[in-house]
């Protein structure tokens, strides 16, 4: 097998968006997260390599199973307009009793922003008022950095 240090940027995507199309075969429909990590890979290989950010919603019936992965929204380098109008329109048509929201920074610094601790406290409000709880916002760089695990998803 070859070194991965040595792969171009494409090679890498190449790389990534198999190890993404195995993952979705092993998270299907029905799958159960049974650790934190698990969804930090799945993520990891989804959203990572990506140029531009996108915000992502992990939709979970009542045993934690996967029922659908959405990316709502798509925005530039370094933003993405957000609309917790709009996710609570999709955890009701998906019939979601919890979610895990997700999104990339494509500059690789995984740690919040501002602007992601506040996005994620007006979702969190939003969900709260139809009995629906946001475990985790899971914010993907070079390493993936869990909001829930740094006590600042209520932030």
């Amino acid at each position: 097998m070859r070194d991965v240090s040595t792969l171009t940027k494409q090679e890498q995507c190449k790389v990534l968006e198999q190890a993404a199309a195995v993952l979705n075969l092993k998270l299907s429909k029905d799958t159960v997260f049974e650790s934190p990590n698990e969804v930090k890979q799945f993520l990891a290989c989804k959203l990572r390599m990506n140029e531009r950010e996108i915000f992502a919603v992990l939709l979970l019936d009542s045993q934690n199973r996967l029922i659908e992965m959405d990316e709502l929204f798509y925005g530039t380098i370094n933003a993405a307009s957000v609309y917790p109008r709009e996710i609570v329109k999709t955890v009701l048509a998906n019939n979601a009793a919890s979610v895990i929201l997700a999104h990339n920074h494509p500059s690789g610094v995984s740690e919040p922003s501002f602007a992601d601790k506040q996005i994620t406290k007006k979702i969190a409000d939003a969900l709260a008022l139809i009995d629906v709880p946001v475990l985790d916002h899971l914010i993907v760089g070079e390493s993936v950095y869990s909001m829930a695990e740094h006590g600042c998803l209520g932030a």
